[in-house]
């Protein structure tokens, strides 16, 4: 009970910075940097005290579905705010805490069947963690491509700021350009590790109910790858980087939570 009471307030937290954004930007005012921010500083450990209660069970280790959503939002949120402290990605608030909203609220509304892990092989909390701070930092990259398409596209349509608000509070291209292969930069690096050691600390990586999953994530990590090897060598960027981008993360999402979509919701297999 305590841990949905912190859940709520959370989400009411994320959803009360991203009301006060959208009102600026409807009324075409500066929105306060520090405000929107601070709200989702506070909402923060209330959403990690839900995460915790509801991952860390009498029994085991709850990874199940809806878990993990919310612990990927919490990352998410937590990574945006310290991102947006320093850098100018406001803008970035309308998705990234939405997204620990319905994280929370998925996690407090519905129960995937799955069976609280108690004993996990040598290594493998590593290669969980890995692959989680991975796929969360490839999902803002995602984001964030989103976002420069949208950009890119005013651009080239000679739109005012006055015609999309969000413009009015959207970094130069050139920044945009930067923060996104930060991201995959970063996100590459992390996904390297997380592919490393799974082929380290699990039996058989290719196992029937792990195939599917490995050969996603490893094409996921060959476009990204791809991407930064264009990037840095042969200069590639703009609407190039954003379909890169968003390819990579649709297999990247196909394998690491299509695959328990699949395995814990329709087959019901913990």
């Amino acid at each position: 009970m305590i841990a949905q009471l912190a859940g709520l307030l959370a989400i009411a937290c994320y959803f009360l910075a991203c009301a006060l954004l959208c009102r600026a930007l409807m009324t075409q005012q500066t929105p306060s940097k520090m405000l929107i921010l601070s709200l989702g500083a506070i909402a923060l450990p209330l959403h990690g005290f839900s995460i915790i209660e509801h991952i860390y069970q009498y029994n085991g280790i709850n990874l199940g579905f809806f878990n993990i959503l919310s612990l990927i939002g919490w990352i998410i949120a937590c990574l945006h705010i310290a991102i947006s402290s320093y850098r100018p990605l406001l803008v970035m608030s309308l998705f990234a805490y939405p997204a620990a909203a319905f994280g929370i609220l998925a996690s407090i509304l519905f129960h995937a069947p799955y069976q609280p892990l108690t004993d996990l092989p040598k290594g493998a909390e590593s290669h969980i963690i890995l692959s989680i701070f991975a796929y969360s930092v490839l999902f803002l990259a995602a984001l964030h491509a989103i976002l420069l398409a949208i950009q890119n596209n005013n651009l080239k349509n000679h739109r005012h700021k006055s015609q999309n608000p969000l413009l009015s509070i959207m970094p130069p291209l050139q920044t945009m350009e930067s923060v996104l292969f930060d991201f995959i930069s970063f996100g590459f690096i992390l996904l390297s590790l997380a592919i490393i050691s799974g082929f380290i600390t699990l039996d058989n990586i290719f196992a029937q109910h792990l195939l599917h999953k490995t050969v996603l994530t490893i094409l996921a990590w060959f476009i990204f790858g791809t991407l930064l090897a264009g990037h840095y060598w042969r200069g590639w960027r703009g609407q190039r980087a954003v379909k890169f981008t968003l390819i990579g993360f649709g297999f990247l999402l196909l394998g690491f939570l299509g695959s328990k979509v699949v395995l814990e919701l329709i087959l019901q297999r913990v």
